[in-house]
């Protein structure tokens, strides 16, 4: 009797795990040029705590990232990339960073509009 209850207890503590865990995806851009560009913003997602796939397409320039939504944010996982040197929809790479990529990893940079007066 007491194991069947204990496996009922465990059963629907497990249940409740799973429904409270939730993973999102995201999808958003981010600029990069080449292969090398791919391997490095992938890595950096990932290294994300919470983050659990990251794939980014240099054709269309987006990243997709499945995360648990209890865990990571996706502003720390824009962050990141951007701490890795590329720009996305939210943060700017640093230009210091982004001037230490390799060549094939640069891509065309957005120049911030200067006000005129």
């Amino acid at each position: 009797m007491k194991t069947k209850v204990l496996s009922l207890f465990l059963m629907l503590l497990m249940t409740a795990t799973v429904a409270f865990a939730t993973n999102k995806t995201e999808q958003f851009t981010v600029k990069g040029a080449c292969g090398m560009c791919e391997t490095r913003i992938e890595k950096v997602a990932l290294s994300v705590e919470g983050v659990t796939k990251a794939d980014w397409d240099r054709e269309t320039q987006k990243i997709a990232v499945v995360y648990d939504d209890a865990v990571a944010q996706p502003d720390a996982i824009h962050q990141a990339i951007a701490r890795a040197g590329h720009d996305t929809e939210k943060h700017k790479a640093k230009d210091e960073v982004y001037e230490k990529l390799p060549a094939c990893c640069k891509y065309e940079r957005v120049k911030a509009d200067s006000k005129k007066e």
